[in-house]
Protein backbone atom coordinates (compact mmCIF):
# COMPACT_ATOMS: atom_id res chain seq x y z
CA UNK A 1 0.00 0.00 0.00
CA UNK A 2 1.66 3.51 -1.11
CA UNK A 3 2.06 5.60 1.78
CA UNK A 4 1.07 9.06 0.98
CA UNK A 5 3.46 11.78 1.82
CA UNK A 6 2.97 14.14 4.86
CA UNK A 7 4.27 17.07 2.62
CA UNK A 8 2.98 18.33 -0.18
CA UNK A 9 4.38 20.97 -2.39
CA UNK A 10 3.21 22.86 -5.86
CA UNK A 11 5.16 22.43 -8.46
CA UNK A 12 5.71 25.88 -9.91
CA UNK A 13 7.50 26.78 -6.58
CA UNK A 14 9.74 23.74 -5.71
CA UNK A 15 10.57 23.16 -9.96
CA UNK A 16 12.22 26.63 -10.59
CA UNK A 17 13.88 26.38 -7.80
CA UNK A 18 15.54 23.24 -8.85
CA UNK A 19 16.61 24.81 -12.03
CA UNK A 20 17.95 28.06 -9.97
CA UNK A 21 19.82 25.42 -8.30
CA UNK A 22 21.48 23.97 -11.47
CA UNK A 23 21.75 27.72 -13.49
CA UNK A 24 23.64 29.11 -10.00
CA UNK A 25 26.13 26.49 -10.07
CA UNK A 26 26.98 25.93 -13.48
CA UNK A 27 27.69 30.30 -14.07
CA UNK A 28 29.31 30.15 -11.08
CA UNK A 29 31.71 27.47 -12.55
CA UNK A 30 31.83 29.89 -15.81
CA UNK A 31 33.69 31.70 -13.79
CA UNK A 32 36.78 30.29 -12.67
CA UNK A 33 38.92 31.02 -15.70
CA UNK A 34 38.58 34.64 -14.73
CA UNK A 35 38.38 34.91 -10.92
CA UNK A 36 41.34 34.04 -8.36
CA UNK A 37 42.95 31.01 -7.39
CA UNK A 38 41.59 31.41 -3.87
CA UNK A 39 37.45 31.08 -5.64
CA UNK A 40 37.76 28.18 -7.90
CA UNK A 41 35.93 26.49 -5.65
CA UNK A 42 32.84 28.59 -5.16
CA UNK A 43 30.81 26.18 -7.82
CA UNK A 44 30.87 23.40 -4.87
CA UNK A 45 30.58 26.23 -2.08
CA UNK A 46 27.28 27.04 -4.05
CA UNK A 47 26.40 23.80 -4.62
CA UNK A 48 26.55 23.02 -0.48
CA UNK A 49 24.68 25.86 0.33
CA UNK A 50 22.13 24.92 -1.81
CA UNK A 51 21.94 21.27 -0.17
CA UNK A 52 21.87 23.12 2.78
CA UNK A 53 19.26 25.20 2.02
CA UNK A 54 16.98 22.09 0.37
CA UNK A 55 17.52 20.26 4.67
CA UNK A 56 16.45 23.94 5.94
CA UNK A 57 13.56 24.21 3.67
CA UNK A 58 12.35 20.71 4.07
CA UNK A 59 13.26 21.33 7.96
CA UNK A 60 10.62 23.89 8.37
CA UNK A 61 7.83 21.69 6.87
CA UNK A 62 8.23 20.23 10.05
CA UNK A 63 8.02 23.13 12.57
CA UNK A 64 5.56 25.19 10.04
CA UNK A 65 5.05 28.99 9.99
CA UNK A 66 2.95 29.68 12.89
CA UNK A 67 6.13 28.43 15.08
CA UNK A 68 8.01 31.65 13.15
CA UNK A 69 4.52 33.98 13.83
CA UNK A 70 4.46 32.85 17.72
CA UNK A 71 8.48 33.30 18.05
CA UNK A 72 8.32 36.90 15.56
CA UNK A 73 9.31 38.89 18.40
CA UNK A 74 12.14 36.98 19.48
CA UNK A 75 13.57 36.08 16.10
CA UNK A 76 13.94 40.24 15.89
CA UNK A 77 15.45 40.95 18.88
CA UNK A 78 18.19 38.48 17.55
CA UNK A 79 18.36 40.13 14.53
CA UNK A 80 18.75 43.63 16.18
CA UNK A 81 21.82 41.65 18.67
CA UNK A 82 23.46 40.55 15.60
CA UNK A 83 23.38 44.09 13.52
CA UNK A 84 24.84 45.10 16.92
CA UNK A 85 27.63 42.76 17.22
CA UNK A 86 28.53 42.87 13.03
CA UNK A 87 29.08 46.62 14.02
CA UNK A 88 31.57 45.99 16.92
CA UNK A 89 33.00 42.38 15.88
CA UNK A 90 32.44 42.21 11.84
CA UNK A 91 35.08 42.35 9.39
CA UNK A 92 35.87 45.43 7.52
CA UNK A 93 35.49 44.75 3.61
CA UNK A 94 35.56 47.54 0.97
CA UNK A 95 34.96 50.15 3.69
CA UNK A 96 31.69 48.23 4.90
CA UNK A 97 31.05 46.39 8.35
CA UNK A 98 28.69 44.33 6.79
CA UNK A 99 29.79 40.46 7.47
CA UNK A 100 31.30 38.16 9.97
CA UNK A 101 34.06 36.10 8.78
CA UNK A 102 33.93 32.26 10.12
CA UNK A 103 37.04 30.27 9.42
CA UNK A 104 37.13 27.87 6.81
CA UNK A 105 32.91 27.97 6.25
CA UNK A 106 32.46 32.09 4.42
CA UNK A 107 31.42 34.82 5.78
CA UNK A 108 27.92 35.75 7.08
CA UNK A 109 25.58 38.69 6.82
CA UNK A 110 23.19 39.66 9.10
CA UNK A 111 20.98 41.75 7.31
CA UNK A 112 20.16 39.40 4.98
CA UNK A 113 18.22 37.28 7.62
CA UNK A 114 17.42 40.62 8.95
CA UNK A 115 14.98 41.10 5.58
CA UNK A 116 13.36 37.52 7.13
CA UNK A 117 12.75 38.57 10.51
CA UNK A 118 10.90 41.78 9.69
CA UNK A 119 8.43 39.89 7.68
CA UNK A 120 7.83 37.71 10.13
CA UNK A 121 7.92 40.34 12.41
CA UNK A 122 5.47 42.62 10.34
CA UNK A 123 3.33 39.60 9.71
CA UNK A 124 2.69 39.03 13.51
CA UNK A 125 2.17 42.31 14.23
CA UNK A 126 -0.34 43.43 10.86
CA UNK A 127 -2.57 40.57 11.71
CA UNK A 128 -2.61 41.21 15.67
CA UNK A 129 -3.61 44.81 14.81
CA UNK A 130 -6.62 43.39 12.36
CA UNK A 131 -8.01 40.85 15.00
CA UNK A 132 -7.82 43.42 17.27
CA UNK A 133 -9.12 46.23 15.95
CA UNK A 134 -11.74 44.79 13.39
CA UNK A 135 -13.01 48.39 12.96
CA UNK A 136 -9.56 50.58 13.51
CA UNK A 137 -10.20 54.07 13.32
CA UNK A 138 -7.64 56.54 11.74
CA UNK A 139 -6.00 56.84 15.97
CA UNK A 140 -5.97 53.13 15.65
CA UNK A 141 -4.03 52.49 12.38
CA UNK A 142 -1.71 56.07 13.38
CA UNK A 143 -0.62 54.60 16.99
CA UNK A 144 -0.14 51.23 14.88
CA UNK A 145 1.77 52.79 12.03
CA UNK A 146 4.55 54.68 14.55
CA UNK A 147 5.06 51.11 16.02
CA UNK A 148 5.57 49.88 12.92
CA UNK A 149 8.11 52.72 12.03
CA UNK A 150 10.04 52.22 15.57
CA UNK A 151 10.31 48.39 14.51
CA UNK A 152 11.53 49.45 11.37
CA UNK A 153 13.43 52.09 11.91
CA UNK A 154 15.70 50.08 14.17
CA UNK A 155 17.55 47.63 12.20
CA UNK A 156 17.04 50.45 9.11
CA UNK A 157 19.80 52.93 11.73
CA UNK A 158 21.80 49.81 12.21
CA UNK A 159 22.19 49.10 8.35
CA UNK A 160 22.55 51.87 7.21
CA UNK A 161 25.86 52.87 9.71
CA UNK A 162 27.61 49.58 8.12
CA UNK A 163 27.00 50.88 5.60
CA UNK A 164 24.26 48.71 3.34
CA UNK A 165 21.95 51.05 1.85
CA UNK A 166 20.34 48.56 -0.66
CA UNK A 167 19.02 46.44 2.99
CA UNK A 168 17.84 49.59 4.33
CA UNK A 169 16.10 50.42 1.07
CA UNK A 170 14.95 46.06 1.02
CA UNK A 171 13.29 46.98 4.49
CA UNK A 172 11.14 49.70 3.52
CA UNK A 173 10.16 48.05 0.12
CA UNK A 174 9.26 45.30 2.47
CA UNK A 175 6.77 46.83 5.19
CA UNK A 176 5.34 49.34 2.34
CA UNK A 177 4.11 46.30 0.91
CA UNK A 178 3.16 44.18 3.63
CA UNK A 179 1.08 47.57 5.04
CA UNK A 180 -1.05 47.23 1.75
CA UNK A 181 -1.64 44.21 1.46
CA UNK A 182 -2.37 44.35 4.97
CA UNK A 183 -5.77 46.66 3.69
CA UNK A 184 -4.38 50.07 5.98
CA UNK A 185 -6.22 53.27 4.63
CA UNK A 186 -4.64 55.10 1.05
CA UNK A 187 -4.19 57.99 3.18
CA UNK A 188 -1.46 56.28 4.87
CA UNK A 189 0.70 55.88 1.48
CA UNK A 190 -0.23 59.39 0.32
CA UNK A 191 1.34 60.99 3.34
CA UNK A 192 4.55 58.74 3.09
CA UNK A 193 5.25 59.75 -0.06
CA UNK A 194 4.25 63.25 0.60
CA UNK A 195 7.11 63.02 3.06
CA UNK A 196 9.54 60.98 1.39
CA UNK A 197 9.43 63.86 -1.29
CA UNK A 198 9.77 66.28 1.22
CA UNK A 199 12.84 64.74 2.89
CA UNK A 200 14.31 63.81 -0.35
CA UNK A 201 14.12 66.89 -1.80
CA UNK A 202 16.17 68.51 1.53
CA UNK A 203 18.14 65.59 1.13
CA UNK A 204 19.68 66.37 -2.23
CA UNK A 205 18.97 69.67 -1.85
CA UNK A 206 21.79 69.37 0.53
CA UNK A 207 23.98 67.62 -2.11
CA UNK A 208 23.83 69.19 -4.65
CA UNK A 209 23.92 72.89 -3.35
CA UNK A 210 25.74 72.58 0.05
CA UNK A 211 27.97 69.74 -0.27
CA UNK A 212 30.33 71.08 2.69
CA UNK A 213 27.24 70.67 4.94
CA UNK A 214 26.77 67.30 3.70
CA UNK A 215 29.75 65.86 4.40
CA UNK A 216 29.53 67.43 8.09
CA UNK A 217 25.91 65.63 8.80
CA UNK A 218 26.75 62.47 6.67
CA UNK A 219 30.72 62.23 6.76
CA UNK A 220 32.58 61.72 3.53
CA UNK A 221 32.33 57.96 3.17
CA UNK A 222 28.26 58.44 2.36
CA UNK A 223 29.07 61.62 0.46
CA UNK A 224 30.95 59.55 -1.96
CA UNK A 225 28.65 56.59 -1.57
CA UNK A 226 25.84 58.93 -3.16
CA UNK A 227 28.20 60.23 -5.65
CA UNK A 228 28.73 57.07 -6.89
CA UNK A 229 24.71 56.42 -7.19
CA UNK A 230 23.66 59.29 -8.42
CA UNK A 231 26.19 60.13 -11.28
CA UNK A 232 25.83 56.23 -12.32
CA UNK A 233 24.59 56.91 -15.85
CA UNK A 234 28.05 59.23 -16.77
CA UNK A 235 30.37 56.29 -14.90
CA UNK A 236 32.09 54.19 -17.19
CA UNK A 237 33.75 52.20 -14.41
CA UNK A 238 35.34 48.65 -15.66
CA UNK A 239 32.68 46.52 -13.85
CA UNK A 240 29.96 48.34 -15.98
CA UNK A 241 31.92 48.58 -19.43
CA UNK A 242 33.14 45.11 -19.14
CA UNK A 243 29.79 43.54 -18.00
CA UNK A 244 28.05 45.59 -21.04
CA UNK A 245 30.88 44.20 -23.35
CA UNK A 246 30.19 40.32 -22.55
CA UNK A 247 26.67 40.64 -23.20
CA UNK A 248 26.88 42.84 -26.25
CA UNK A 249 28.96 40.36 -27.71
CA UNK A 250 27.22 37.09 -26.67
CA UNK A 251 24.54 37.82 -29.62
CA UNK A 252 21.41 35.38 -29.88
CA UNK A 253 22.85 32.15 -28.59
CA UNK A 254 26.15 33.50 -26.48
CA UNK A 255 30.09 32.57 -26.70
CA UNK A 256 29.08 28.90 -25.32
CA UNK A 257 29.29 27.43 -21.89
CA UNK A 258 32.11 28.09 -19.77
CA UNK A 259 33.38 31.16 -22.57
CA UNK A 260 33.02 33.85 -20.55
CA UNK A 261 35.04 36.49 -23.28
CA UNK A 262 36.15 39.34 -20.88
CA UNK A 263 36.75 39.67 -16.90
CA UNK A 264 34.39 42.34 -14.83
CA UNK A 265 34.89 42.53 -10.74
CA UNK A 266 32.12 40.56 -8.91
CA UNK A 267 31.61 38.99 -11.77
CA UNK A 268 30.05 35.16 -9.32
CA UNK A 269 27.98 37.73 -7.46
CA UNK A 270 26.67 41.04 -8.04
CA UNK A 271 27.24 40.22 -12.32
CA UNK A 272 26.58 37.09 -12.65
CA UNK A 273 23.38 37.66 -14.70
CA UNK A 274 26.48 39.06 -16.79
CA UNK A 275 28.36 36.19 -16.71
CA UNK A 276 25.35 33.90 -17.77
CA UNK A 277 24.07 36.13 -20.82
CA UNK A 278 27.39 36.07 -21.92
CA UNK A 279 27.68 32.28 -21.92
CA UNK A 280 24.05 31.79 -23.59
CA UNK A 281 23.02 35.02 -25.03
CA UNK A 282 20.24 36.82 -25.82
CA UNK A 283 18.12 33.65 -25.92
CA UNK A 284 19.42 32.48 -22.87
CA UNK A 285 19.19 35.80 -21.11
CA UNK A 286 14.90 35.74 -21.50
CA UNK A 287 14.47 32.40 -20.97
CA UNK A 288 16.29 32.83 -17.35
CA UNK A 289 14.13 36.34 -16.96
CA UNK A 290 10.95 34.37 -18.07
CA UNK A 291 11.47 31.85 -15.64
CA UNK A 292 11.95 34.44 -12.88
CA UNK A 293 8.90 35.49 -13.88
CA UNK A 294 6.78 32.72 -14.23
CA UNK A 295 8.33 31.98 -9.96
CA UNK A 296 7.37 35.41 -9.24
CA UNK A 297 3.33 34.87 -10.45
CA UNK A 298 3.52 31.28 -8.63
CA UNK A 299 4.59 32.64 -5.77
CA UNK A 300 1.84 35.22 -5.95
CA UNK A 301 -0.72 32.72 -6.87
CA UNK A 302 -0.02 31.43 -3.31
CA UNK A 303 -1.40 34.39 -1.07
CA UNK A 304 -4.71 34.05 -3.77
CA UNK A 305 -5.04 30.38 -2.56
CA UNK A 306 -4.39 31.01 1.39
CA UNK A 307 -6.63 31.75 3.60
CA UNK A 308 -4.28 32.65 6.60
CA UNK A 309 -4.06 35.90 6.66
CA UNK A 310 -0.42 36.08 8.36
CA UNK A 311 0.83 34.10 5.07
CA UNK A 312 -1.01 36.48 2.95
CA UNK A 313 1.17 39.11 4.63
CA UNK A 314 4.20 36.87 4.32
CA UNK A 315 4.05 36.25 0.65
CA UNK A 316 3.58 39.95 0.19
CA UNK A 317 6.97 40.45 1.92
CA UNK A 318 8.74 37.63 0.15
CA UNK A 319 7.35 38.90 -3.33
CA UNK A 320 8.67 42.21 -2.16
CA UNK A 321 12.08 40.97 -1.93
CA UNK A 322 12.67 38.64 -4.73
CA UNK A 323 10.93 41.56 -7.22
CA UNK A 324 13.12 44.26 -6.09
CA UNK A 325 15.97 42.70 -6.22
CA UNK A 326 15.73 40.52 -9.75
CA UNK A 327 14.81 44.62 -11.22
CA UNK A 328 17.84 45.84 -9.71
CA UNK A 329 20.56 43.53 -10.15
CA UNK A 330 18.93 42.87 -14.41
CA UNK A 331 19.18 46.94 -14.53
CA UNK A 332 22.37 47.43 -12.94
CA UNK A 333 23.99 44.84 -14.59
CA UNK A 334 22.53 46.16 -18.55
CA UNK A 335 23.49 49.98 -17.18
CA UNK A 336 19.69 50.70 -16.65
CA UNK A 337 19.86 51.63 -12.75
CA UNK A 338 22.64 52.32 -10.54
CA UNK A 339 24.80 49.69 -9.38
CA UNK A 340 24.35 48.96 -5.47
CA UNK A 341 25.78 45.66 -5.05
CA UNK A 342 22.31 44.03 -4.71
CA UNK A 343 23.00 40.51 -5.72
CA UNK A 344 20.58 38.11 -7.91
CA UNK A 345 18.26 35.60 -5.83
CA UNK A 346 19.01 32.03 -6.36
CA UNK A 347 21.92 32.72 -8.56
CA UNK A 348 24.61 34.71 -7.33
CA UNK A 349 26.82 33.15 -5.31
CA UNK A 350 26.19 33.90 -1.30
CA UNK A 351 26.44 31.77 1.64
CA UNK A 352 24.31 34.17 4.22
CA UNK A 353 21.83 35.53 0.90
CA UNK A 354 21.00 32.01 -0.34
CA UNK A 355 20.47 30.22 2.91
CA UNK A 356 17.96 33.61 3.74
CA UNK A 357 16.35 32.82 0.89
CA UNK A 358 16.16 28.97 1.00
CA UNK A 359 14.67 30.17 4.22
CA UNK A 360 11.48 32.03 2.37
CA UNK A 361 11.71 28.73 0.45
CA UNK A 362 10.66 26.91 3.48
CA UNK A 363 7.99 29.25 4.75
CA UNK A 364 6.42 29.27 0.94
CA UNK A 365 6.66 25.68 1.03
CA UNK A 366 4.74 25.54 4.33
CA UNK A 367 1.78 27.81 2.63
CA UNK A 368 1.89 25.65 -0.64
CA UNK A 369 1.16 22.69 1.85
CA UNK A 370 -1.46 24.45 4.09
CA UNK A 371 -3.19 25.00 0.77
CA UNK A 372 -2.78 21.97 -1.08
CA UNK A 373 -3.78 19.70 2.32
CA UNK A 374 -7.23 22.89 2.78
CA UNK A 375 -7.75 22.12 -0.80
CA UNK A 376 -7.98 18.23 -0.44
Amino acid sequence: MHKESKFKVEKSILIPIILFAIISTATIYATRSLIADDLQNLYLKQLLWYSIGFAIAYLMMTVGNKFLYNNAYIFYIIGIILLIMVLIFGKEINNAKCWFVIPFIGSFQPSEFMKIFLIITLSRMITDFKEEKRTADVNDEFKFLMKVLIIVGIPSILTFIEPDTGAVLIYFIITTVMLFVGGFKNRWFLIILGLLIAFGGTFLSIYFLKQDLFIKIFGTSFFYRMDRILNWSNSSGLQLTNGLTAIGSAGLFGHGFNNTPIYFPEMQTDFIFAVFSSNFGLIGALLLIGLLIYFDLSIISLADKSPSISDKLSVGGIIAVLLFQQIQNIGMTLGLLPIMGITLPFISYGGSSLLSYMILIGMLFNISNENLRFKN
